[in-house]
């Protein structure tokens, strides 16, 4: 008989330098069908009349909620060592974000 302990399977991933530098977005647009969720990640400037999704990801239901439970489990880690995240809707933030006022 052998002690041999089985180690689970390890998923190698590997990440190319132009994915690694990532995206700054600070808007998600979800959109779903019977099928899939769509996530859509904006970047919103000030002053400017238009905004691009930097990035589309799209999940299988059973993967959304996969990861809505791992953004759960990993906003309460994130609180636990630096403090508790202010709601949005408590933020009072003009929707220019700073950005000039616009004029008619």
């Amino acid at each position: 008989m052998s002690n041999k302990v089985e180690q689970p399977n390890q998923l190698n991933i590997e990440i190319d330098e132009k994915i690694s530098e990532g995206e700054y977005a600070n808007l998600a647009i979800i959109t779903h069908s019977h099928a899939e969720f769509v996530v859509d990640f904006v970047n919103v400037m000030p002053g400017t009349p238009k905004s691009k999704v930097k990035s589309r990801i799209i999940l299988t239901p059973f993967h959304a909620k996969r990861f809505m439970k791992a953004m759960i489990e990993n906003v309460k880690k994130f609180e636990a060592s630096n403090g508790t995240i202010q709601d949005m809707e408590q933020v009072e933030i003009p929707f220019t974000f700073g950005g000039p006022t616009a004029q008619a």
